[in-house]
């Protein structure tokens, strides 16, 4: 079967997204739209120059009303985050654009993925405006925090990413939560790795909650790595690889937790978001959940007051 993505904004991430999307060879056909048709014009045809160099796939511009025949749809419009500012600062200009972008895709088929920040409020409000079930509707969430700790856990250990089990949960952003009580290296659990300290878990956990800001401050905006996560999500919606990602979606009962969306490890495949795990959490870490849910679901209700 063909699979077609749809990538609504190409901008910073938005582009970054693309080729990203290209270089994995998902998909066959990339439909690309933006509210400047000529920016997405230029990166139609850039993107198109390079077939020679990148897996087979097609590269055309769409509008929102074509792309409701893809088996997935990215939207990354918006506007970006400013220096100093919070993701959830971002909240009213951005909640208004992909609202009305979730009101277009009204009984789509697909699967809605949503890296728009603050994306967790958003995904919650691409549900309100489209009417798809949470399943279908998955934010990058924290992902691309789980992927900045493992980095830097890999950094101050000596050792492979690939070797380092740990994750971020809750909101994409201030109120994160690394659960350290659960990560471990082969097998071995952290707190156990000689040498590590409680001063190891808070200079990381800082460093990881302010890695995007210290990017934006000094190149204006963040694409690269999360254009890299967001392909890597494709992959395993478009392939049914039923992985276990830490994806945001509006919850239904795991961990407690009804109505707002965050990030918790969600088995992910070819419809959508389906099963969400629930890791085991210490008394703290369930604490810092509980406080990172209701931030969220604060931030809505003042967005839903209007």
């Amino acid at each position: 079967m063909s699979v077609t993505v749809g990538i609504v904004g190409t901008g910073w991430v938005g582009s970054s997204v693309a080729i990203s999307t290209l270089h994995a060879g998902i998909a066959d056909t990339l439909l690309l739209h933006d509210a400047n048709a000529a920016l997405a014009e230029g990166e139609a045809m850039d993107l198109a120059h390079g077939a020679a160099f990148r897996p087979s796939c097609a590269v055309q511009v769409a509008d929102l009303d074509a792309m409701r025949g893809a088996q997935a749809v990215v939207i990354a419009a918006g506007r970006g985050g400013r220096p100093g500012e919070s993701r959830l600062d971002l909240l009213r200009d951005n909640a208004r654009i992909v609202a009305g972008i979730g009101t277009r895709l009204a009984g789509f088929a697909g699967t809605i993925v949503v890296v728009t920040n603050p994306v967790d409020v958003l995904v919650r409000t691409v549900v309100e405006a489209s009417g798809l079930p949470p399943t279908r509707v998955l934010g990058t969430g924290t992902m691309l925090d789980t992927a900045r700790l493992r980095q830097m856990l890999g950094e101050r250990l000596g050792l492979a990413t690939g070797s380092l089990h740990a994750q971020v949960i809750g909101e994409h952003g201030d109120s994160e939560v690394v659960l350290w009580s659960g990560a471990h290296a082969g097998g071995v659990p952290l707190r156990d790795w000689p040498g590590w300290t409680a001063e190891d878990e808070t200079r990381i956990a800082r460093d990881v909650r302010v890695a995007a800001y210290e990017i934006i401050r000094r190149k204006g905006a963040t694409n690269h790595a999360i254009g890299l996560v967001t392909a890597n999500l494709l992959r395993a919606l478009l392939r049914d690889e039923r992985r276990v990602l830490d994806v945001s979606r509006v919850q239904a009962g795991a961990l407690g937790l009804q109505g707002v969306a965050l990030s918790l490890p969600t088995v992910v495949g070819r419809d959508g978001g389906t099963q969400v795990l629930e890791p085991a959490l210490d008394e703290t870490e369930r604490a810092a959940l509980a406080r990172s849910a209701q931030v969220l679901d604060d931030a809505w209700k003042t967005l839903a007051a209007g």
